[in-house]
């Protein structure tokens, strides 16, 4: 279901609920964003979801759907940078990333009674940071995939000098480097590779993302690491914090992390036995569907049904 569908829902519906819905709407910045308007007593409980580095909010698109259809209010934030270029991208600082999902958190809230944020791989770190940043406006945090740091198992043993790359920056090298992603991808249904892999190369960064990290893009992904893993202790909110056992992209260490690390908040960690980095899109992405709704579902005090979380 699209943000269309969804607001074509209730067409028949009060004046006051259609002008609500069309406000909603206004919080998209960019084409490339997405808002789901909720219904029923779950509409008050809004989702605000953030993708990853290289990444495109249609990377959320199949939970957003998820939780829409369980009547969650759903907004998928586009980052700084994102969705263009190479150029574009290296542009932008992480304070920049994270000024997005602020600014995004600050437009959605007024619209419903409590949020949380969800986020997948950087996104996850971000939505780590708005809910220190901003603990009265975040219920609760969903840390999808969380990357503090690039150490799974496909990850090529030279990145392991990335802490030379500051260095690099400082004497103008490197500005235009990019790592190349490599198999599998983050993504262990072969299939859905393949479609990934080609929508990639395809040119359109806004329908799978970018198919490199630029160099100075993971100068900013470590900074933003340092910032969030230096501020754990400060988060309060409830987080729910799903990663994949086999992430070739960063090891089930970094959810471990957050349970260490955030000492005032109540964390939970699920591990997945049947996917790859990309947990929104993989395999078990209807198991990822059910843990957030579920979350999501006790934190807005609804009662959790038993539906199937289909896609």
């Amino acid at each position: 279901m699209n943000a269309n569908d969804a607001l074509g829902r209730h067409l028949a519906g009060q004046p006051q609920e259609r002008a609500a819905e069309a406000a909603l709407q206004t919080l998209c910045l960019t084409p490339h964003e997405f808002v789901m308007p909720g219904f029923g007593a779950a509409a008050r409980t809004g989702v605000l979801l953030v993708h990853g580095l290289t990444g495109t909010p249609a990377e959320m698109r199949l939970l957003a759907k998820g939780l829409n259809r369980e009547g969650f209010t759903v907004y998928a934030v586009q980052l700084a940078g994102h969705c263009g270029s190479m150029q574009d991208l290296v542009q932008t600082r992480w304070t920049d990333w994270l000024a997005s999902v602020q600014s995004a958190l600050l437009r959605f809230a007024p619209h419903v009674d409590r949020v949380v944020v969800g986020g997948l791989s950087m996104g996850a770190l971000l939505s780590l940071a708005v809910a220190t940043s901003h603990p009265r406006q975040v219920a609760g945090v969903a840390a999808l995939s969380t990357t503090f740091r690039y150490d799974g198992w496909s990850i090529p043993s030279y990145t392991k000098l990335a802490f030379l790359l500051p260095l690099f920056r400082l004497l103008g090298i490197g500005r235009h480097r990019v790592f190349m992603e490599a198999p599998p991808y983050g993504i262990k249904d072969e299939a859905l590779r393949a479609r990934v892999v080609a929508q990639m190369h395809s040119g359109d960064s806004a329908a799978a993302g970018l198919p490199g990290n630029p160099w100075w893009s993971i100068i900013e992904l470590r900074r933003l690491s340092a910032h969030v893993r230096s501020h754990l202790r400060d988060l309060r909110a409830p987080c729910l914090a799903i990663h994949a056992k086999e992430d070739d992209i960063s090891h089930r260490s970094n959810a471990e992390d957050i349970a260490t690390g955030a000492l005032h908040a109540k964390v939970e960690v699920v591990l997945l036995d049947n996917c790859y980095h990309m947990i929104t899109i993989d395999r078990e992405r209807r198991t990822v569907i059910a843990k957030v709704h579920d979350f999501v579902a006790r934190i807005g005090g609804i009662p959790v049904s038993k539906v199937t979380h289909g896609q």
